[in-house]
């Protein structure tokens, strides 16, 4: 072991190589990311990997985890469900890039051989949280029926984004985002005295 371990333990040394792990991910992708290029990267071994994450989807989902969570984003009250929406999603857009859809994508192999699959991974990645939250202030405006929030309806918004992102493999136009908010989801979860349609900006 090298003094640079001995020095590196516990939290640190997990840190440095999930760091390494998202370095690699980022500059050669999912199909090219190997225990042995991460521990190198890391200064570290590969069973030092091995002992922690087994497999390369487990390590690349705590890479992508650790990113997200030094990375993270919040919305604020807008005073508006439809405007808090939109920004998550632009958020979002901004967040997950196509080449970060499509790493999840390519992993679909080895989710599936763990007897995994997105769903898992999403809720690996993100706690819903923040939707919750916009949710929960939409309702206490009375601009949300809370009983049409399904959890497929709650899904919906950033199911549909990422599918946009993946197919196009571009960002979302604000166009798109009003689509998914104002035309899609908005008129399933309002109840009958919901408020008129917002103009187009």
């Amino acid at each position: 072991m090298t003094a640079t371990n001995r020095r590196r333990r516990g939290t640190a040394l997990e840190d440095a190589i999930l760091d390494a792990a998202c370095a690699e991910l980022i500059e050669h992708g999912y199909a090219d990311l190997t225990l042995e290029s991460v521990a190198k990267r890391s200064g570290t071994s590969r069973p030092v990997l091995a002992r922690r994450w087994p497999t390369r989807a487990k390590l690349a989902t705590a890479a992508m985890a650790r990113h997200f969570k030094l990375n993270p984003f919040s919305v604020p009250d807008l005073g508006s469900v439809c405007d808090e929406l939109r920004k998550l999603l632009r958020y979002m857009s901004d967040r997950w890039r196509p080449d970060l859809i499509q790493l999840a994508f390519d992993m679909s192999r080895d989710l599936a051989d763990a007897g995994s699959n997105f769903t898992d991974l999403r809720a690996k990645l993100t706690d819903g949280e923040l939707m919750r939250s916009i949710l929960k202030r939409g309702v206490d405006r009375g601009e949300i029926d809370p009983a049409r929030l399904t959890p497929r309806n709650i899904a919906l918004p950033t199911d549909l984004a990422r599918n946009e992102i993946l197919m196009t493999r571009r960002p979302l136009s604000d166009e798109v985002i009003r689509e998914i908010v104002e035309d899609v989801f908005l008129p399933l979860v309002r109840g009958d005295c919901h408020h008129p349609r917002r103009r187009r900006q």
